[in-house]
């Protein structure tokens, strides 16, 4: 007996030596990536002036404007959108007790969408320079149809009995209501209109500025130090809703401060970037296939992995062809759909 509580204990420390290793190497890919975010594009900057410029030696004014006001803005948005979509989406999965649980597939984002193209046609805004007081409308109305989308959800589950299934489906039919209120603004808006429209729904990390990073960080910061907190609550609620009121764990609740605040963080990503779709959904897959389903690593991880994924596809989105720049939207798009596609078919297997 002492045998086996030893060998179990080894096997412990050894699974958690495993997933502390795949932490490290993930951080390290990550600020190597944010490195070349920065460095890497139209203009490439030396890794010695871009070191003398954030540290304040640089004598270079063109490389300083572009690190500073151009680059280091996008990095940081594309890291903070890429994080929060990615623990929302490790969030909604556990909550919901769904792989395919994410702020895409359960309309959140799809309101966003809509929320700015109703911008764009009550403000009239058109073509691709939009002045700066209508992006903060777009965001705005965005911002607001995201969390009375959650709010509806919320509010069906808590009068249904707050079911995942009940989530699940009111998530759907929401998307596809909003999806349908998209596609009328786009058969009667004029040219200008309608390019907007379609622009902000690609996803760009290009669009923002340190004021929009700055409110992307802090509504993105305050719900994830919830989530972090709650992950042992969320490890007891994967277990099922009895164990988890045995154990005195409110799992109504949980869930519904849970489903609200992960759709605040996509509220505030979508809001002000556009749609980055699959990003909730592609990275806690992956991570909880490395790891194993323990919140308490899973959460923090998503936050690198999603930041991390973001991060690459804007890099490979600016430097993939020399004539055009991608929305990163596109790219994340491309590597979510087949993955999405395979866990249709096969991942509630692993589940």
């Amino acid at each position: 007996m002492a045998l086996e509580t030893k060998n179990q204990i080894k096997g412990y420390k050894k699974e958690i030596k495993k997933k502390i290793t795949f932490g490290i190497i993930i951080t390290i890919l990550l600020i190597l990536s944010f490195i070349a975010s920065v460095s890497h594009g139209s203009v490439q900057i030396p890794i010695i002036e871009l070191i003398q410029t954030l540290t304040g030696s640089g004598t270079n004014e063109m490389y300083h404007n572009i690190i500073w006001n151009i680059r280091l803005p996008q990095a940081s948005t594309a890291f903070i959108a890429g994080a929060g979509l990615g623990i929302a989406g490790a969030v909604m999965q556990n909550i919901l007790k769904n792989p395919l649980g994410a702020p895409y597939t359960l309309g959140i984002s799809q309101a966003a969408a809509f929320g700015a193209a109703l911008a764009i046609m009550i403000f009239g805004v058109g073509g691709l320079d939009i002045p700066i007081n209508s992006r903060y409308s777009m965001a705005l109305s965005a911002f607001i149809m995201s969390i009375l989308t959650a709010g509806i959800i919320v509010a069906i589950a808590k009068y249904k009995g707050a079911t995942p299934e009940t989530m699940v489906l009111t998530g759907i039919a929401l998307g596809s209501l909003f999806s349908a209120g998209i596609s009328v603004f786009q058969y009667i808006a004029d040219d200008e209109q309608l390019a907007s429209i379609v622009y902000w729904t690609f996803g760009d990390v290009g669009r923002t500025g340190w004021n929009e990073v700055t409110i992307m960080l802090v509504g993105t910061a305050l719900p994830t130090i919830y989530f972090i907190s709650k992950a042992w609550d969320y490890n007891i609620l994967s277990a099922g809703d009895e164990t988890a009121k045995s154990l005195g764990v409110n799992a109504g609740r949980l869930r519904m401060e849970g489903m609200f605040l992960a759709s605040l963080v996509t509220a505030v990503a979508v809001a002000f970037v556009g749609i980055i779709g699959f990003v909730g959904l592609v990275v806690p897959h992956i991570i909880r296939r490395v790891i194993g389903g323990d919140e308490r690593f899973l959460l923090p991880y998503t936050i690198i992995g999603g930041g991390l994924l973001v991060l690459v596809a804007d890099i490979v989105a600016r430097n993939a062809f020399e004539i055009v720049t991608l929305p990163v939207g596109i790219l994340t798009a491309f590597i979510g759909a087949p993955l999405f596609i395979y866990l249709v078919l096969v991942g509630r297997e692993h589940w």
